[in-house]
C-alpha cells in the first residue's frame, strides 16, 4: 500500500503521516528513509528484501524530492510500493500538478495540507509530538512557538508537565490515583509504549537541569532547549 501526504503545512503533514504510520504499524515494524540517510538503491533493496523477514512492515519515505536520486527511485518504484502488502508512506512538501499525478495514479491515499492563517499558537501540540517521539515535528513546533512569542520558560513548563504526567501514569493504575483527568491520563499511559520509566526520568532531569542552568546564566536557555529537542 502507498500513502502520500504533502503540501505547505509541514506540521500538519507530519502529524497526519506519523498518525497513519502508527496505525499501520500496530502489528508491524516501522522504519524511516530520509534524504539525509538515503543511499542509491536503498528503496529497491527494501522492496526486494521485505518479504524475507515475514510479517508486514511500514516505511516512511521522508521528503524524497530533496534528493534527486532518492526522488527518482521513489517515482520509479510507485507501482511496486502500491502493490506491496507492506505500507509505504511518503512525506512531501508542495507538489506541482505534474508532480502529483504519479502519486495520484498509484497511491491509496493522497492528502494535501495547506497552511491557513495562524491563530494563537497551541502549545499543547508540542506535547503531542513529544509523546510520539516525533523529533522533527517537535523541532518545527518549537520554531513556530518562538515566532509566536512564547518564552523558553513557558515551553519548558509545558513539556515538563507532559513528562510529569507520563511519570505519574507509570506509577499509578487509574486517573483518580494519579490526580489527572481521564484524557491526559490515557494519553500518558499510551506514551509508556515509547517511554520506559527510566527514560522518562532521565529526560525529565535533563530538562529540569536545562531550566536551572539557563536561569543561572550558565547557558543560553533558548539554544539549550533547541539542543534538548534535537537530542531526544
Amino acid at each position: 500500500m502507498l500513502q502520500v501526504y504533502f503540501g505547505n503545512d509541514t506540521i500538519a503533514i507530519r502529524q497526519a503521516a506519523f498518525s497513519a504510520a502508527e496505525k499501520a504499524a500496530v502489528e508491524a515494524t516501522l522504519s524511516t528513509i530520509d534524504a539525509e540517510s538515503y543511499q542509491l538503491g536503498m528503496l529497491a533493496d527494501t522492496l526486494g528484501a521485505v518479504s524475507l523477514f515475514g510479517g508486514k512492515e511500514v516505511f516512511i519515505l521522508d521528503n524524497p524530492s530533496t534528493d534527486e536520486n532518492f526522488n527518482k527511485e521513489v517515482i520509479n518504484s510507485l507501482d511496486a510500493c502500491s502493490a506491496s502488502e507492506h505500507t509505504f508512506i511518503v512525506i512531501e512538501g508542495p507538489l506541482l500538478v505534474g508532480e502529483k499525478k504519479p502519486y495520484q495514479a498509484h497511491a491509496a491515499v493522497v492528502e494535501e495540507f495547506k497552511r491557513v492563517a495562524e491563530d494563537r499558537f497551541n502549545i499543547f501540540s508540542m506535547t503531542d509530538a513529544l509523546i510520539r517521539k516525533d523529533k522533527k515535528t517537535l523541532w518545527l513546533l518549537l520554531q513556530q512557538a518562538v515566532r509566536a512569542g512564547l518564552s523558553a520558560e513557558e515551553i519548558i513548563g509545558t513539556l515538563w508537565w507532559q513528562l510529569k504526567t507520563i511519570r505519574l501514569a507509570s506509577l499509578t493504575s487509574s486517573e483518580t490515583e494519579a490526580g489527572l483527568k481521564p484524557f491526559p491520563y490515557k494519553k500518558a499511559k499510551q506514551a509508556l509504549n515509547k517511554f520506559p520509566q527510566e527514560e522518562v526520568e532521565k529526560i525529565s532531569r535533563s530538562l529540569l537541569a536545562l531550566y536551572h542552568d539557563g536561569h543561572a546564566g550558565l547557558t543560553d536557555i533558548d539554544l539549550a532547549l533547541e539542543r534538548w529537542v534535537l537530542t531526544l
